[in-house]
């Protein structure tokens, strides 16, 4: 009798009895490929997955009644099907639920009908699933061990992060858990911006704060959420303190540091060419890359390297030497900063660089070109969007507006100021007790 061919397609993220009772029943009909979702996959309608693709393809090839493991590279079945052309398809019941899971069943369906194959579904099991287990070890702080190399994963799994300044606990809480209209669409990492460190001091933008008290904040944001941080280190200063900087963020579980090519006394790059403010040559900022990598170690954390040469006027071309040199000092990432009013200039920056050979994560902050939307940047080519300032800058207005109302009515009359305080409930349910 001809052995059937059967596929599997799963994340085998955290897996448990629901995928080992798929493959059980699966391989009591032929012989098993399983089509394990890489991370790109994955991510295209959930979150990153704990484990890498490699990791999981690993361990489900481990399970008993497995005989193939092969990628598969998008949501959709079709590729896959269509090659090994399987004659059944094995899948859990709950996937007739929602609009994009029944879309890819009816799209497996009709696939298998090119050639008379079918799909048999078995009965979902309950009480358990990955994202409760996701769930259950975020809350016990599992994730926030692994969170220093998920920055490089997200990086290389998504056309554009999305990354958002954090200033505090409640702050990496509120971004964390912000999602756009379609449910799902959320922030991928945090941006620990110096000037919102400074600002929240009542400090100048000075290069002045204390290292230990960011290291506290740090402390703070990671305790409220398991998302990447990149720690903006303005210049760093010197090659020696850039070495005890990397050490303490990498102890710190930090997933990238940000330096920026300028040298002396830190002026906000805000300011242009209206203060005054040096670039460094690119031996002397190669210096401080060197430095990091030499305390970072065997670490994941990353080194983006910023540079100015577009904010200082001296143009694209010393931009794309200085991030050439700079990648062969050992960066892995680039930050063009601009203060131009549209995307124009660093989209050209990143063309220029594309062009030369370098596929290395380009990341922007568009403080001057706010209104320009994320598709916009992915079809650019570039790999992140920073929102370095916004939460910070968020709660001014309404603060001021609060405390002159309390002075002008004597009283707090909370119902007319309704659109400026949460409620207390509201205030609570941000941060859960724990007993």
């Amino acid at each position: 009798m001809t052995v059937k061919s059967i596929y599997v397609g799963m994340v085998g993220d955290m897996l448990h009895a629901g995928h080992i009772n798929i493959i059980s029943e699966a391989a009591k009909l032929g012989r098993v490929t399983v089509g394990v979702l890489t991370d790109a996959a994955v991510v295209s309608y959930k979150r990153l997955p704990f484990l890498g693709y490699d990791e999981r393809a690993s361990v489900v090839r481990m399970i008993k009644g497995v005989d193939a493991v092969v990628p598969q590279h998008t949501l959709s079945y079709a590729d896959n099907l269509r090659r090994l052309r399987p004659d059944i398809v094995v899948h859990g019941d709950d996937w007739a639920q929602g609009n994009q899971q029944s879309h890819a069943r009816d799209e497996v369906i009709a696939v298998l009908g090119e050639w008379g194959g079918r799909l048999v579904e078995v009965p979902y099991t309950p009480g358990i699933s990955s994202t409760m287990l996701f769930a259950a070890h975020e809350d016990d702080g599992l994730l926030a061990h692994n969170r220093q190399g998920r920055l490089r994963r997200l990086l290389a799994a998504k056309p554009t992060l999305r990354v958002i300044e954090a200033h505090s606990g409640l702050s990496a809480r509120i971004a964390a858990t912000a999602r756009g209209a379609d449910g799902k669409t959320a922030f991928d990492a945090l941006w620990q911006s110096s000037l919102t460190d400074s600002a929240l001091r009542g400090k100048p933008d000075r290069e002045i704060v204390d290292k230990a008290d960011r290291l506290r904040t740090i402390g703070e944001i990671s305790d409220g959420t398991v998302l990447p941080l990149i720690y903006d280190g303005d210049t760093g200063g010197s090659p020696d303190r850039v070495y005890e900087l990397t050490r303490a963020l990498d102890s710190a579980g930090v997933a990238a540091l940000c330096l920026e090519d300028k040298i002396g006394m830190k002026r906000n790059s805000l300011y242009g060419t209206g203060k005054p403010q040096t670039q460094a040559s690119i031996a002397e900022f190669s210096a401080r890359i060197t430095a990091f990598c030499a305390a970072r170690r065997s670490s994941d954390m990353m080194m983006i390297a910023r540079i100015e040469s577009l904010i200082l006027g001296a143009g694209q071309a010393d931009a794309l030497a200085r991030a050439e040199a700079y990648l062969d000092a050992g960066a892995e990432a680039i930050l063009i900063h601009s203060i131009a009013e549209s995307a124009t200039e660093v989209a050209d920056f990143t063309a220029a660089l594309r062009g030369n050979g370098v596929k290395v994560p380009v990341f922007v902050v568009p403080t001057t070109y706010s209104n320009t939307p994320i598709a916009e940047f992915e079809a650019a080519g570039i790999n992140a969007v920073i929102y370095a300032n916004q939460l910070l800058r968020a709660t001014v207005g309404p603060m001021e507006r609060v405390a002159k109302s309390i002075l002008d009515a004597g009283c707090c009359n909370e119902p007319e100021l309704a659109d400026g305080l949460v409620g207390i409930p509201q205030l609570l349910d941000l941060i859960p007790e724990h007993f």
